[in-house]
């Protein structure tokens, strides 16, 4: 099975049904399907290896990723944010590929590797007129070794990989977590994350597959998603924390009422601030909330806290359980987790390491390489622990961990002290070289008017936590680094540092 079954199967559901809401336009089914095969014609025709999108999210992103499943080629979405010299690698690497979006930076960076580029416009026009309804939703999955999407990792701690994922893993994935046409007729999704991440692509996956309809946002601002989750009467929603904060920033309690259509709200992609999602609990009683964790590697979400987890949390008096709110949830039914320490033993109970995950959904696999041990097993280079009741605690990336005179420090548990300063908006603990141990501790702060003094913060780490996690470095910032999905560039606060104290 390929994942354009996926819409072939809603197409021959209900072929009228509308899927996609974008700039003011509807698309059914049936259109989607018609403009896919299309699509494959023309990529077939191309003689390109792979498909990209430079281009923001539209209905140009579904119709070429399905497109190239049916021509059996890989769906390579770029990020258009990327700086010239960044773009211009990637490009390379898929050489010569059909790129949908903006062809005047392609003719700029890559004229010569023999790219075949169209704009949106242009692109889905030749994909209307060339539609073949009648092809098969298997021509051409088993091309290229089965391989659907190629996304090319944030590369926040190193250069990007090439992580690829086949047909099965993608298809694994929405078969485990969705079920065929369980949406309403009234039920619409806001997807608003960019279309070159992996939540963008499982978003229209899923909700093709459950045929919930599609409304997407091409450019994030929070008063464009209160805007147009209005005004499309959406459901629910996906967003990673940097744009919840955002939209809870803008919202207040009357117009949060005007979105009580919102039903389900799922959140991932970055760290989760217990403050925040506290505070969007509270301004939207009625939602239900999902954190979702899951990786490029691994299709999308290997575990999930849910609605309720996250209502009882926010109640609990016990310690234990209200702490879940500050957790990823538990593991998926279809997916094995484990924690391993340096020695690759399984940790017990509340003993940090690093994360392990095995299933038909993981992939990890890039075009480099395998990353995959001998068991199937794929090390996630995240750490955390699990509690005695399975829940799984992020602490970070297992990079991250900074080692003073042979101690692992984890830097989520600095960060959590200081930014329940209400002077402190946002920090990002970091290790810096020290002759005497090796690494010592420093940390960014974002500040308020109210910002604590250097020797306040020390004293707050000091309190709180052992003397080994006083940050010996501090430098205050406007505002720290992070991606568009929300994760905290950490090699670029490590750069603040470099500087002689």
């Amino acid at each position: 099975m390929d994942i354009s079954l996926l819409l072939k199967m809603a197409a021959d559901a209900e072929p009228d049904r509308v899927a996609l809401t974008c700039d003011g336009r509807h698309w059914t089914y049936g259109e989607l399907w018609n403009a896919a095969t299309g699509a494959a014609a023309a990529i077939a025709d191309s003689g390109a290896t792979h498909v990209a999108l430079l281009d923001t999210g539209s209905e140009a992103a579904p119709i070429a990723l399905f497109g190239a499943a049916l021509a059996g080629v890989p769906y390579c979405p770029l990020n258009y944010r990327l700086a010239d010299a960044d773009l211009g690698a990637l490009t390379a690497r898929i050489a010569p590929a059909y790129i949908v979006g903006d062809t005047a930076r392609v003719a700029k960076l890559a004229a010569d590797a023999g790219h075949t580029a169209l704009d949106r416009a242009a692109f889905v026009a030749a994909a209307e007129a060339a539609a073949d309804p009648e092809r098969e939703a298997n021509e051409g999955a088993e091309d290229n070794g089965g391989i659907a999407v190629q996304l090319f990792t944030s590369g926040t701690t190193a250069a990007p990989k090439a992580a690829i994922l086949a047909h099965a893993n993608l298809v694994s994935y929405i078969l485990g977590t969705v079920e065929f046409g369980a949406a309403d007729a009234d039920e619409a999704a806001l997807v608003s994350v960019p279309p070159y991440h992996i939540a963008g692509i499982a978003a229209l996956l899923s909700s093709i597959y459950a045929m919930r309809r599609i409304v997407l946002l091409p450019a994030f601002s929070p008063e464009d998603w209160i805007a147009l989750c209005t005004s499309e009467a959406c459901t629910n929603a996906f967003v990673v924390p940097t744009m919840l904060s955002r939209v809870v920033e803008t919202l207040d309690a009357e117009a949060a009422a005007g979105l009580s259509r919102l039903r389900a709200i799922a959140y991932g992609g970055g760290r989760m601030p217990t403050e925040l999602i506290a505070r969007a609990l509270d301004l939207f009683p009625d939602t239900g909330f999902t954190n979702a964790y899951g990786l490029t590697e691994t299709s999308s979400t290997v575990a999930l806290l849910g609605p309720q987890e996250h209502r009882d949390a926010q109640v609990s008096a016990d310690p234990a359980v209200k702490a879940r709110l500050g957790s990823v949830g538990k593991p998926l039914p279809t997916i094995e987790l484990e924690i391993r320490n340096e020695d690759g033993r399984v940790c017990a109970a509340g003993t940090p390491g690093e994360i392990y995950v095995r299933g038909d959904q993981v992939s990890g696999q890039y075009r480099e390489r395998s990353a995959l041990d001998a068991d199937g097993w794929f090390p996630t280079r995240d750490a955390g622990y699990l509690d005695a009741e399975g829940y799984l605690f992020l602490s970070g990336r297992a990079d991250d961990v900074i080692v003073r005179g042979g101690e692992n420090i984890s830097p989520g548990e600095i960060e959590d002290v200081l930014v329940a300063h209400p002077g402190i908006s946002d920090v990002a603990a970091v290790g810096v070289p020290s002759a005497e141990w090796g690494e010592v501790v420093a940390v960014a702060i974002a500040c308020t008017p109210d910002a604590p003094d250097d020797d306040a913060i020390r004293a707050l780490v000091r309190e709180r936590l052992r003397s080994s996690r006083v940050p010996e470095r501090i430098v205050r910032v406007d505002a720290l680094p992070y991606n568009e999905m929300g994760k905290l560039l950490r090699r670029e606060v490590r750069l603040l540092f470099e500087r002689p104290a």
